[in-house]
């Protein structure tokens, strides 16, 4: 049965679904729009333009990949999901039985007559032409029918054959999103995620291309996995079919479990096409996060957060006077860190006690949050809700709410992590707890954000006798949400051991990500360009830090590591009450360039000019209106030649013409030989055609400096 093609066009993307043969539908295209349209006269012959073979063939019948390959379709690669009944593998035979379409959206819905499974795939694309792939499944069996046992449930969609390079990411603390590019690999392949959260060596996102991936031009095809749980990232390249990419979330025998009238809805995949390299990926992804209505909407604010300024040491006395020196260099939220909750100090003890130590605080943390809201400024606070110490008033009253196995936790010192444990917020008495300490706490403060922490691995997750980390996701997602209701205005940020949950899942609850523990502009240069690849720069935190950096030692300019937090949404981690009156005013500047340029930053287009030299770091900022732009020019490490790349800027409007301003408020960056008039004036004007075809001559910057480049149509 031949039913009319599927065509969803949208925001400068397309798919096309074959429903043909009355099972899942296949993909016959996905990527860049197609001319024209599609017409329904058209569709016998582009059916039998892309027809696998007729017989006699391999198989009998002709076929295209599904949405949801199986065994059964005679499908070798990884299948789209396995389920078991009784033990033992079910193969379902789906039944085609619903289609609704709009220009933009598609629900699907199948059945398996013999268990009674209903599998509901709904395809939308959304703004910045992001292809978003959701999956329900659904039991309705007969009576006395087994339950279903669900080991995976994935989204695929197809890729060109000729894709031949693969990019994903892994990492470790302080160094996270370390970019991975190899060839395609052969078969199917795999990487997965086994930390109960993505993991500082997380995949990320996989993105296939043709050639090495460049970042303004190529064409590629990149998927993620918006969750926080556990996840498997998949390529299947058999060699007698299409390339697939895709993934979902990781669950571990016996995790998930359908009973008659349950439900599964697995999480969101989100895939996105460009034409014009991994730029063009990102002003997908971008496009697609500030449209939700959740983005924020308010100037993102230049934040002090008082970790590396005071780590465990509370006192009352000095950390008011920081406060007050925040809010005179133009600090706008003011967030007190670690160590203000009862016998906490150091990181040993009393996680999941989230009641103000009086011994440190005698008057409570209400004076202090007053000082600050009387300063103009937000006042935040660190919590780390998922985390339990057994040395709290916690562990003692409720052993059983640690989310372990009870047989091997108290003689099993592998368990422990940073000497705390996991605390299992689906149990609704930790819920409860956890939510009512931490109301509690919003409401008598007036709490304006929570640096919302994660600080170990989830292993050995155990929650009624079966593995837990789904369940303490989606527990986490609800507590999240609930005391964001509670208290409206609310925001938080998903911090984990740093850059270790920076996900399209937690920011669908959580307003910004920390993008790393590591505040060393070196290697935050490369942290924030690759988180960028997906997050806009309004949602990544960026500090500046002291030096030396308190994760490696290095000793960088104060005009760096600024420069390189003004890539984000800035603010300092620093003890400033340290700082020498030229640190101080140059810390007051600093925020006042901030307050200037983050509409340009955190409202344009992110773009990467390509330079031969690895030595360069360039980072772009382009006003969506082409009237302004912001570039951070950096080094990374000494340059090769002593005459040093121009610089195109493709990204401006050929036909204005533009004022390029150095802006030395934040200092000046060293340079060694060979430095052009218009670098050392500081000033220039040149039309936009001569800016994008011939460039600018960078100076020759020595290892490790930087300068920022404002751009303003005249």
């Amino acid at each position: 049965m031949n039913r009319p093609l599927l065509y969803l066009e949208a925001h400068g993307s397309a798919i096309l679904l074959d429903p043909s043969g009355g099972a899942v539908p296949s993909v016959l295209h996905w990527g860049a729009p197609l001319p024209g349209g599609h017409s329904p006269a058209d569709d016998a012959h582009l059916r039998a333009a892309l027809s696998r073979q007729t017989p006699p063939g391999t198989l009998d019948a002709p076929w295209q990949v599904s949405l949801s390959p199986q065994d059964s379709d005679a499908w070798s690669g990884r299948p789209g999901m396995q389920l078991r009944s009784g033990g033992v593998l079910h193969r379902t035979r789906w039944q085609l039985v619903a289609t609704e379409t709009t220009s933009a959206h598609c629900d699907l819905t199948a059945i398996d007559e013999a268990s009674g499974l209903q599998l509901t795939i709904t395809i939308r694309i959304a703004p910045g032409g992001v292809i978003r792939v959701d999956q329900r499944l659904r039991h309705d069996p007969a009576p006395g029918t087994a339950p279903i046992e669900v080991d995976w449930l994935e989204s695929i969609l197809p890729v060109p054959t000729t894709t031949d390079h693969l990019l994903t990411f892994d990492g470790r603390w302080t160094r996270e999103k370390r970019p991975v590019v190899t060839p395609m690999p052969a078969g199917s392949m795999v990487r997965q995620a086994r930390r109960g959260r993505p993991g500082h060596d997380a995949p990320t996102v996989l993105v296939a291309s043709e050639g090495a991936p460049r970042w303004r031009d190529g064409r590629v095809w990149a998927a993620h996995v918006a969750t926080s749980s556990d996840v498997t990232y998949r390529i299947d390249r058999i060699t007698d079919s299409a390339t697939h990419l895709g993934g979902g979330e990781l669950l571990r025998p016996g995790e998930l479990v359908l009973q008659p009238g349950e439900e599964l809805v697995a999480p969101t995949v989100l895939f996105a096409h460009s034409e014009r390299g991994l730029d063009g990926i990102s002003a997908a992804f971008h496009t697609m996060l500030r449209a939700r209505p959740q983005h924020p909407r308010t100037p993102r604010p230049f934040v002090l957060n008082t970790w590396e300024a005071v780590y465990f040491d509370h006192d009352p006395a000095k950390v008011t006077a920081l406060a007050e020196r925040a809010a005179a260099v133009g600090v706008e939220r003011f967030v007190l860190d670690d160590g203000w909750f009862a016998g906490r100090r150091d990181d040993t003890t009393s996680l999941g006690d989230w009641i103000v130590d009086r011994n440190v605080w005698p008057e409570g943390l209400a004076p202090l949050a007053q000082r600050v809201h009387e300063l103009g400024m937000q006042f935040g606070l660190w919590f780390e809700p998922e985390m339990v110490s057994l040395d709290s008033d916690l562990a003692r009253r409720h052993p059983d709410w640690l989310m372990h196995d009870p047989r091997h936790l108290s003689h099993d010192p592998s368990l422990s992590w940073r000497s705390q444990f996991v605390l299992d917020l689906a149990i609704e008495g930790a819920y409860a707890h956890v939510f009512g300490q931490m109301d509690a706490l919003i409401a008598e403060l007036g709490i304006d954000f929570i640096k919302w922490d994660h600080n170990r691995d989830v292993v050995e997750s155990v929650h009624g006798g079966r593995p837990g980390v789904r369940a303490q996701t989606l527990a986490v997602y609800r507590l999240m949400d609930e005391l964001k209701a509670a208290h409206p205005g609310l925001e938080i940020e998903s911090c984990s051991s740093g850059g270790a949950r920076t996900d399209l899942g937690i920011l669908d609850h959580a307003d910004r990500v920390w993008a790393s523990d590591s505040n060393d502009p070196v290697e935050r240069q490369d942290i924030q360009r690759w988180t960028g690849l997906m997050l806009p720069p309004e949602l990544v935190g960026a500090h500046v830090g002291p030096a030396p950096s308190h994760s490696s030692g290095r000793v960088t300019a104060l005009s760096y590591r600024m420069a390189t937090s003004l890539m984000g949404s800035a603010g300092l981690e620093w003890d400033i009450l340290g700082c020498d009156d030229e640190e101080t005013d140059a810390i007051a500047r600093f925020a006042a360039l901030y307050r200037e340029l983050r509409p340009i930053v955190h409202h344009g287009r992110t773009v990467h000019p390509e330079l031969r030299d690895p030595a360069w770091r360039v980072t772009g900022f382009v006003a969506d209106a082409g009237d302004a732009a912001v570039y951070i020019v950096a080094t990374v490490a000494s340059l090769e030649d002593a005459r040093a790349e121009r610089l195109r800027m493709t990204a401006l409007d050929p036909a204005r013409r533009y004022r390029l301003r150095v802006r030395r408020e934040i200092g000046t960056a060293e340079y060694g030989w060979i430095a052009p008039e218009w670098f050392t004036r500081g000033e220039i004007e040149l039309p936009g055609s001569m800016l994008a075809e011939i460039g600018l001559q960078l100076p020759t910057l020595w290892p490790v400096q930087a300068f920022v480049l404002h751009i303003e149509a005249v």
